[in-house]
């Protein structure tokens, strides 16, 4: 693993939506989706508010792998699963996107079940 660039997870955290896409088994990109995302802890978090059932993380889960794009930043990525920050990221999903029903959406345990650390690769 290694870290993003302070200016680069800046730019990324100033953006508020980031595309995802991960890498299909044959290393194709799958069709890039809009998620809403996080930093706490100098890490780049994001979850899937349909749960286990969002197809974008079954592929990310699949393979591990993808690309991301948010705020000036295209960047080959790994996805790992990390539940040991997520009331840190319940806390920063409140803090950047307020506290309504999408947020309700993205911090409820179905959501939280499928926190994923995002890391250049």
């Amino acid at each position: 693993m290694t870290d993003w660039s302070p200016a680069d997870l800046a730019a990324i955290d100033g953006d508020g939506e980031l595309h995802v896409a991960a890498h299909r088994p044959d290393g194709t990109l799958r069709e890039p989706r809009i998620v809403w995302h996080v930093v706490t802890g100098g890490a780049l978090f994001i979850r899937s508010v349909r749960g286990t059932d969002g197809a974008w993380y079954r592929g990310a889960q699949r393979t591990g792998t993808g690309e991301i794009d948010a705020g000036g930043v295209r960047a080959e990525v790994t996805f790992t699963r990390d539940d040991a920050h997520d009331d840190a990221v319940d806390r920063a999903y409140h803090a950047k996107y307020g506290n309504g029903s999408p947020v309700r959406a993205i911090t409820s345990p179905a959501a939280t079940a499928t926190t994923l650390r995002v890391d250049p690769r």
